[in-house]
């Protein structure tokens, strides 16, 4: 059992250090889903979901259960492979199996511990839709744990960020995801370019504030609480990034790196800089770049988070 703290779930308090409340695992109904979905390899479908309808610490009747297991098949599209076995069904088969069995038992709480891993493309954004479906309509809280951003960012409405089992940001996601609190954070999520700053001008009127990074002055939305000459960092995400060439007139809002490499991706073309900088640009953009070693990034100030040191 935990040390110190305090587990509340809904209205249910299953554990609490300071009055001594251990509420026993068998007595929590949580759902747990297992990567491999864990079903019984000898059941069908249906004696799956009427087992753990049987076993449920929920009290009802079994006209109650069987009802409960008729309406789960229906609703999970499972109603013509009731009869069949798990080694008899595919992968996202098995998953809408292994959801709906858990769920049968009216869990107060969903666990779940990566539960796309080895899937296909195709297969995640299945399940990643289900188990949204399932969330809305049943109204029951998720605990997802992944290694995979896009997953916590597709499926979660608020997020902790855990390194070692130490908590190092929590909020809402889109705070998370906009506002990392540390540059370790933001280069921990692989969407962001990092890189020393210095605060060189600060205008509350206009809203505006001045950085030098790399030797360059960089445009950003006024800092309230900052100073100038404080030091920090400026984090800018990747997809807010256009790259281009050099313009002899007014720079716009952008750094100037050197290219040192270039990488076919899924979403278009890998731009490495230099200073750990990168950009993803389409391979049209790309043709129209190629020739030159330096290159301007140029992104919108209101796309500047600075992280203070």
């Amino acid at each position: 059992r935990p040390d110190e703290g305090r587990i509340l779930v809904s209205d249910q308090l299953y554990f609490d250090a300071a009055t001594h409340v251990h509420l026993p695992p068998q007595q929590r109904r949580c759902g747990y889903i297992f990567q491999d979905h864990a079903l019984f390899p000898h059941m069908s479908v249906r004696d799956n979901l009427r087992f753990a309808a049987a076993a449920s610490r929920k009290k009802s009747t079994s006209l109650a259960r069987r009802r409960r297991v008729n309406e789960l098949l229906e609703s999970f599209e499972l109603g013509d492979l009731a009869a069949r076995k798990p080694s008899q069904l595919s992968g996202g088969q098995k998953q809408r199996a292994a959801l709906a069995r858990i769920l049968v038992a009216e869990p107060r709480v969903l666990l779940l511990d990566e539960p796309t891993r080895g899937l296909d493309i195709r297969l995640r954004a299945s399940f990643y839709t289900l188990l949204k479906e399932t969330r809305d309509r049943l109204q029951v809280p998720v605990l997802l744990v992944t290694h995979d951003l896009k997953e916590c960012f597709e499926l979660a409405d608020q997020v902790c960020l855990i390194d070692r089992g130490v908590f190092l940001q929590s909020g809402s996601r889109d705070a998370v995801l906009n506002k990392p609190a540390s540059p370790e954070i933001a280069r921990s999520m692989g969407i962001y370019n990092v890189a020393p700053a210095e605060i060189e001008f600060l205008d509350p009127a206009s809203n505006m504030s001045r950085l030098r990074v790399l030797g360059q002055e960089v445009d950003a939305p006024y800092l309230r609480g900052h100073l100038l000459g404080d030091h920090g960092f400026l984090c800018v995400r990747r997809a807010e990034i256009r790259v281009c060439r050099q313009q002899n007139g007014p720079a716009r809002n952008q750094l100037v790196l050197d290219l040192l490499s270039a990488t076919d991706s899924p979403e278009g073309v890998r731009l490495e800089f230099a200073h750990d900088f990168s950009a993803i640009v389409s391979e049209a953009v790309y043709q129209q770049l190629q020739g030159s070693k330096r290159l301007a990034l140029e992104f919108p100030p209101r796309a500047v988070h600075f992280i203070a040191k």
